[in-house]
């Protein structure tokens, strides 16, 4: 069973793209993967422009994009920011790179701001069930 996800940027324009990623939406794998492989912007437009996909690796070459099996399933783009909150499809993990540069993340439905310290919240809960 996958954990599903949907990776998002905010271009300069403001308008937003979205793709689905099948397999591995958690925190611990696309969530660490986005934030320390998709820094650049013009690498995460690229990783869009393939569309939705099966799994996200650290390279755009890597993932495993539906298109490669004939299937046509292209980003979606939304307005602004406001349209797609409204519009956009969700799945367990939401993640978008905005303007500001900083990767953002929403999982079940809760938004829980940046990646980064969506990650350390994540490694210290963990850190602390393993001590209880």
């Amino acid at each position: 069973m996958g954990t599903r996800s949907t990776i998002a940027m905010e271009y300069a324009d403001g308008t937003i793209g979205q793709v689905y990623c099948h397999w591995d939406g958690y925190l611990d794998h696309n969530g660490k993967i986005l934030q320390n492989y998709y820094t650049d912007p013009f690498k995460v437009r690229e990783l869009l422009d393939g569309g939705d996909m099966s799994s996200l690796s650290e390279t755009v070459a890597g993932c495993s994009f539906y298109s490669e099996r004939g299937e046509t399933c292209p980003q979606r783009m939304y307005k602004d920011f406001a349209g797609f909150r409204k519009e956009a499809q969700g799945e367990e993990y939401n993640y978008i790179l905005r303007r500001d540069g900083k990767w953002y993340v929403e999982f079940y439905g809760e938004f829980d701001g940046t990646l980064e310290q969506a990650i350390m919240d994540e490694q210290d809960r963990i850190a602390q069930e393993e001590r209880e």
